[in-house]
C-alpha cells in the first residue's frame, strides 16, 4: 500500500473531461450503492436494473462484492478492517467509472455505515444510496448461497447479521423492502428517482 505522506505523487490531468463524457454519452455519472444484508436480493435488483437501464441506452458497470472479491481484493478477509478496506477500494474503482460518464451499479452487504459514508463523501452528489431492507429471518431463509446455514455452524466467523452487525442507514435515497415487493417494482422505484 502507498505511503499517505507521499508527496511525488501528482495527479494527472487529461484533455477529455467528466463532462465531455457525459455529453459523449447522453447520461451523467452515478453510483447506486445497493446494501443489505446476504440473501436481501441486492445482487438480483442491480443485475434487473442494470438490464432495465441498459434497455433505456445507458452505459452501466455492476460492481458485485463477490465478484470483487475474485480478483481486485483477493487480499482481503472478513474482519472489520478489510471489509472497511473493502469498500474505501470499491469507492474509489466507482469514483473513476463516474468520471468516466459510467453510471455504476454496487451491490455489497456494505455493514459499516462511516464506511458507506466515506464513499459517499468521495462521490459527492452522484452517490444514491439503496438500501434493500429485508428482515434477518427472511434472509436466512432464503440463504441463496448457504452462507447462514455455515456461519450458524461456525464455519464461517464474523458474519454480518448473526455475530458481525449491519449499521442501517440513516438517510438513504432509496428504500426497497425486497421481501414485500419484486423485483420488476424495486427497479422501477430506483429508474423513478433517477427521472430516466
Amino acid at each position: 500500500m502507498r505511503d499517505p505522506k507521499a508527496t511525488n505523487i501528482v495527479w494527472h490531468q487529461t484533455s477529455i473531461n467528466r463532462t465531455d463524457r457525459e455529453v459523449l454519452l447522453q447520461q451523467k455519472g452515478t453510483v447506486i450503492w445497493l446494501t443489505g444484508l446476504s440473501g436481501s436480493g441486492k445482487s438480483t435488483i442491480a443485475s434487473a436494473l442494470e438490464s432495465k437501464l441498459y434497455q433505456l441506452g445507458k452505459l452501466t458497470y455492476l460492481l458485485d462484492g463477490d465478484n470483487i472479491r475474485h480478483g481486485l481484493n483477493t487480499d482481503l478477509g472478513f474482519n472489520e478492517k478489510d471489509r472497511t478496506e473493502n469498500i474505501r477500494r470499491i469507492g474509489e474503482v466507482a469514483k473513476l467509472f463516474v468520471d468516466a460518464g459510467v453510471i455504476v451499479l454496487t451491490a455489497f452487504i456494505s455493514p459499516f455505515r462511516e464506511d458507506r459514508d466515506s464513499v459517499r463523501r468521495l462521490i459527492g452528489d452522484d452517490f444514491v444510496e439503496v438500501w434493500v431492507d429485508c428482515s434477518l429471518e427472511i434472509c436466512m431463509r432464503r440463504d441463496p448461497k448457504g452462507l447462514y446455514k455455515k456461519a450458524k455452524k461456525g464455519e464461517i466467523k464474523d458474519f454480518t447479521g448473526l455475530d458481525s452487525p449491519y449499521e442501517d442507514p440513516e438517510n438513504p435515497e432509496v428504500i426497497i423492502k425486497s421481501h414485500e415487493q419484486d423485483i420488476e417494482v424495486s427497479v422501477n422505484q430506483i429508474i423513478n428517482y433517477l427521472e430516466f
